[in-house]
């Protein structure tokens, strides 16, 4: 019997030039402005991505016909240095809210007007036999490293 191997997080990082308060309010308050478009779960075209500003509100997009799909919820609401999601999608990117994985994102100061920001989805295990191709989509350069690219570029603007 073979021993299960735990897949290590997807880590991503983008640097920002702007204070880590600013940096944590356009991640959260302005996700719908910045998030890519292409990356929605909803059946209706993509309008926007909300995150509510408390532990325990609503990851969620919205859809031009004013749908809403569920992608999870905020576990940890700590401006401006921490916020932790659960990612409640599946493997078909469907929401299910009896899945979850994590997704931590730390806003760290490095000066006054800059900030590392560093993203880890974790737990990808959970995926069971599709944690692989999970893993290859959510770490590749069109995942969340195109996400916090857009990110950086909506922070800096």
């Amino acid at each position: 019997m073979s021993a299960q191997i735990t897949p290590a997080p997807v880590r991503r990082s983008v640097s920002v030039r702007t204070s880590a308060e600013h940096a944590f309010r356009v991640f959260t308050a302005d996700i719908g402005r910045w998030w890519p478009p292409s990356h929605h779960v909803g059946a209706a075209p993509y309008k926007e991505n909300v995150l509510e500003p408390h532990a325990g509100g609503r990851w969620y997009e919205i859809g031009e016909d004013g749908s809403q799909c569920d992608w999870g919820k905020v576990l940890i609401w700590e401006p401006p240095t921490r916020l932790v999601l659960a990612w409640q999608l599946d493997a078909q990117y469907r929401f299910n809210p009896d899945f979850m994985t994590e997704v931590e994102v730390r806003f760290t100061a490095e000066a006054p007007d800059r900030t590392r920001v560093d993203l880890e989805h974790r737990m990808l295990e959970r995926y069971g036999e599709a944690a692989q191709r999970v893993i290859d989509a959510v770490g590749s350069p069109n995942g969340w490293g195109r996400v916090l690219q857009l990110f950086g570029e909506a922070a800096e603007a």
